[in-house]
């Protein structure tokens, strides 16, 4: 087996070498252009981004031949099993809960851990069992990164502490939900509370809009026991997360507004960047 390649990178505290870390991307939209372009920037330097998925061929096409312009090596395929014959050491998951379903067990049976967006997945709590016996057994790992909230530090730490209670709250403007089944023409003019109960529910309901409510209640009190409220709001752009835990002795919130779902690609540089450093946050 050849070695794994070694590169150089600058850090203003010295120069060091680094095995190199194949990365690729299930997903080819909006976010995982992100995460590209982040790697082309320079900001992943421990990464060689070596494969790009997307069910349609033109897409992985387009998104491979963008790092491929840049005189890096990226290949696109069209199946998964293709994508984790490269033997990548970590997966970019920037589709949907149901495509992280779909691949995370023969991901992580492959040796290769996950970095993913679709927390709500997780609310599957058989799947999520699955998914910590299947990476316990080969070595792998899932890393979630938080997407358009954040603080799961502080929100795990004060739930570690005993007798905690959490509560989420997610603010959309009217605008985003006027094709939802959920929609009156009253939301026009007043706020409403359009959705209130479990996390669990909140992603049946909502299956793409409230994965980090489902972070969330990974984060706290589990998905049968975090309470979520979805609330529609006239003339707002963009999304409002807003996670609240108390104990006895501390009450922490977390309260963070997107005005585009960006944040959450930056939020998987992030945690690639956090994987590979000497320094964790």
């Amino acid at each position: 087996m050849p070695a794994k390649e070694q590169r150089m990178v600058n850090r203003p505290e010295s120069r060091i070498f680094v095995d190199m870390k194949k990365l690729v991307i299930f997903g080819s939209g909006y976010l995982a252009d992100i995460v590209a372009d982040a790697y082309l920037n320079g900001l992943l330097p421990a990464y060689e981004l070596v494969g790009v998925y997307s069910r349609t061929a033109a897409k992985a096409q387009r998104l491979a031949g963008k790092i491929a312009q840049a005189g890096k090596a990226c290949q696109p395929f069209t199946t998964l099993d293709e994508l984790l014959s490269l033997k990548p050491d970590y997966l970019v998951e920037s589709a949907s809960p149901a495509a992280m379903k779909q691949l995370a067990l023969p991901t992580l049976s492959n040796g290769t851990s996950i970095i993913t967006l679709s927390i709500g997945a997780f609310a599957d709590t058989a799947f999520y069992e699955q998914v910590k016996q299947t990476a316990a057994a080969n070595n792998a790992r899932v890393y979630i990164a938080s997407g358009a909230t954040g603080g799961f530090d502080v929100l795990r730490t004060a739930t570690l502490m005993g007798q905690a209670s959490a509560a989420f709250v997610n603010v959309k403007g009217v605008r985003a939900l006027r094709r939802s089944s959920f929609y009156e023409p009253g939301m026009e003019t007043e706020s409403k509370t359009i959705f209130s109960g479990t996390a669990r529910e909140a992603i049946n309901t909502f299956p793409t809009g409230l994965n980090v409510a489902v972070a969330a209640s990974l984060a706290t009190v589990g998905p049968e026991n975090l309470q979520v409220s979805m609330i529609s709001t006239p003339e707002f752009t963009g999304d409002r997360q807003r996670v609240e835990v108390k104990n006895q002795e501390v009450h922490a919130v977390v309260d963070v507004f997107s005005a585009t779902p960006a944040i959450a690609a930056w939020s998987v540089v992030s945690t690639l960047q956090n994987i590979v450093s000497p320094i964790v946050f």
